[in-house]
């Protein structure tokens, strides 16, 4: 059975201000720092802004109205309904000033660290049951062997770290988001969590994709709260890393200028899945990168450190794919090699079913087949390179066919020559070049 959105408990709005968890003095800072940089005016636009329910936004300006931060400024009208206003006192905007110089961080209230461990647990990625029919479907643009589907599932299901292996261009990557796919479900992300007093923005729209919200009438007396709103709702995160990823890339992202810290990589994908892709191919080496993730891939946590060298655990709770073109013996130690749990091979395919992809492709992209030239290049190209197949090919072939036919005005149909031109192109011939 799949997990929906609807299986996935959902972070109950705070009721009180106590539920908050929060110091009083970071909550009030927050909203007038908030107020001072967008202007917002009444209790609900502040709640909005905050992301907190109206009852606790307007215990914090009480609050802050106590200390002599902000003012009632009388009742304002705006799209037809009547709210009392509030403007920063000299005081206020003083205390706001001080407060952006300490942190620039404002907006929505972060959610503490010890309470947003309670969401990934509800939310765990090896909560997740996936069958060989969802894992399929995923992978339904690839033909694979039945076998490795049946590596996959449980790999996929016990949320433990996989090394797929084996020669490129075999689809270990298009593997790896068909993974993805077939997750299919929804988590709650923090907009910000907050550890010490700091704050460490975790949602990013370019790793995190906002799922549709349900909404709600809004012709209701009575609106419903969902969920709490400092959390996001987003399908299950995926990350991927190339030949670019460094071991700083797991540190936490420190921004001097604004004071302010950004979760790493791996936080962001809290919930979902982490790709390093082409492991091999990186700066440091494959090993020095998998130690980094030892303790991750064993206790569940992971330690990160705060600019003042203070260390603390944060949940690790991310399915991590490693995908290489080395045979893992060439690039890791015995020792490195057990903490993965699922070593799974992706070999290239038969010669049976790279027929089958190569028909597939040809008429997807409407390229007619005529048998005397699949016999050349299989009796004759193949042989050149020791009929080692790989899945890239059918669909390079194919393509370059159509190019050549597009630019001579030819129709799509395959033929000898247009096999040597495209096969040109797959292949760089050895060769001295002359400087």
């Amino acid at each position: 059975m799949n997990m929906q959105s609807s299986s996935v408990m959902a972070p109950p709005p705070p009721k009180r201000l106590q539920e908050m968890q929060l110091s009083m003095v970071m909550m009030r800072d927050i909203v007038i720092k908030t107020i001072f940089r967008k202007n917002t005016g009444s209790a609900s636009e502040l709640a909005k802004a905050v992301c907190l329910p109206v009852p606790i936004t307007q215990e914090l300006i009480d609050y802050a109205r106590g200390q002599n931060l902000l003012e009632a400024m009388g009742n304002r009208s705006e799209g037809g309904s009547s709210e009392m206003g509030y403007q920063l006192t000299d005081s206020g905007k003083a205390r706001a000033m001080d407060a952006l110089a300490q942190s620039e961080y404002y907006g929505a209230m972060p959610v503490p660290l010890q309470v947003y461990r309670d969401q990934v647990q509800r939310q765990s990625i090896r909560n997740i049951q996936i069958t060989r029919e969802q894992l399929s479907n995923a992978m339904g643009h690839l033909i694979l062997p039945p076998q490795l589907l049946g590596n996959l599932g449980p790999a996929v299901t016990s949320g433990r770290s996989i090394l797929m292996y084996g020669p490129p261009g075999n689809g270990k990557s298009s593997i790896s988001n068909g993974i993805r796919d077939a997750m299919g479900d929804k988590i709650y992300v923090p907009r910000a969590i907050e550890y010490a007093g700091s704050v460490i923005t975790v949602y990013d729209p370019i790793v995190h994709s906002e799922a549709e919200e349900q909404r709600e009438d809004p012709t209701q007396l009575r609106r419903r709260v969902l969920y709490d709103s400092r959390y996001v709702l987003c399908e299950r995160p995926t990350v991927i890393t190339g030949g670019e990823l460094s071991l700083d890339m797991l540190d936490l992202v420190y921004n001097p200028t604004a004071r302010t810290y950004q979760a790493p990589l791996q936080l962001k994908s809290t919930g979902g899945i982490f790709i390093v892709d082409d492991l091999g191919r990186q700066a440091e080496p494959p090993q020095k990168l998998v130690n980094r993730w030892i303790v991750p891939l064993e206790e569940s946590k992971d330690i990160l450190a705060l600019q003042s060298g203070e260390k603390f655990e944060v949940p690790f709770d991310t399915l991590v794919i490693f995908s290489t073109n080395f045979h893992p013996n060439e690039i890791f130690d015995q020792a490195a090699l057990r903490r993965i749990f699922f070593k799974i091979k992706i070999d290239g395919p038969s010669q049976e079913d790279f027929l089958k992809i190569f028909a597939l492709v040809a008429r997807k992209k409407r390229m007619q087949l005529c048998e005397k030239s699949l016999v050349h290049l299989l009796k004759t190209k193949y042989p050149t390179i020791k009929n080692v197949f790989a899945n890239y090919q059918p669909v390079f072939l194919i393509d370059q066919m159509i190019s050549v036919c597009d630019f001579e005005g030819l129709p799509y149909k395959m033929t000898p020559e247009l096999v040597d031109r495209a096969w040109a192109n797959m292949f760089v011939k050895d060769e001295v070049i002359v400087k």
